[in-house]
């Protein structure tokens, strides 16, 4: 029996604007990242999605802090020091957790959103100052990361709780980073590959490259896009896939 977490980066509406199919999503997941009104969402919209995970009795609530650019949906790098990136993780998770008490609930884990995320894989200082202000902030909480990369060992060098993340609808360079959404080929948008990458992913530890080589991933939690057009879809056949092949989802 294998097991791994199933994530979504969800609670991204905004205002009059809604973005993915949160409330039929967290039901089928077992980990949900929140944004934390700095890429995205706010307080109405983080307090809605909080009350759909605490309706749905077993998906953990995990903070998804990013930059401070609502506007490139946090895909767009900002140059920032050490202490405001600490001080922009300290806030977020401050936010969510606000929202997160008044219901009973508290954060499971943390996993930096986008260009904040994916920064990291080149900047191992910037992984560091993440990973110490989560343990600054919550030393019992789960950092989150891409696999074998910065974050995950910035994490472990703070004696926090790590996990492998790896993605079922995106492709890999060979050194095991993502390739960036603005080259062709960055998107895996058929389904039946996704999901066959997925399994392998799970039972052999490895994925192939855009370039066709097979690379080594540790795979604890895999992360579907809660804003892909068909992400409902997605998620449905991944997790009939999981059945299939006897893998068991379970809360990271």
């Amino acid at each position: 029996m294998y097991k791994v977490d199933l994530n979504a980066d969800l609670g991204e509406s905004y205002g009059n604007y809604t973005i993915g199919n949160d409330d039929e999503i967290i039901p089928l997941i077992s980990s949900a990242n929140v944004a934390c009104g700095f890429h995205a969402s706010d307080p109405v919209v983080m307090i809605k999605t909080v009350e759909m995970i605490k309706e749905s009795g077993s998906t953990g609530l995990g903070a998804h802090p990013g930059f401070p650019d609502m506007m490139g949906f946090g895909r767009r790098y900002m140059d920032m020091t050490a202490d405001e990136v600490r001080a922009i993780v300290l806030y977020q998770l401050g936010a969510l957790e606000g929202i997160a008490k008044t219901y009973g609930l508290g954060l499971n884990h943390v996993k930096p959103h986008g260009a904040l995320y994916n920064a990291t894989f080149n900047d191992y200082d910037l992984a560091v100052t993440i990973a110490n202000a989560v343990k600054e902030y919550d030393p019992a909480l789960k950092l989150m990361g891409l696999s074998n990369q910065n974050l995950v060992k910035a994490g472990l060098e703070a004696g926090l709780e790590v996990r492998h993340e790896v993605f079922a609808d995106r492709a890999y360079e060979d050194d095991g980073t993502l390739v960036s959404r603005r080259k062709e080929g960055a998107m895996i948008t058929d389904t039946a590959e996704a999901v066959e990458r997925v399994v392998k992913m799970i039972r052999e530890n490895r994925v192939e490259s855009i370039n066709g080589n097979m690379i080594d991933i540790q795979a604890d939690s895999i992360c579907v896009h809660g804003d892909g057009e068909n992400a409902l879809e997605f998620i449905r056949e991944i997790r009939n896939a999981f059945k299939e092949n006897d893998i068991r989802i379970e809360t990271m």
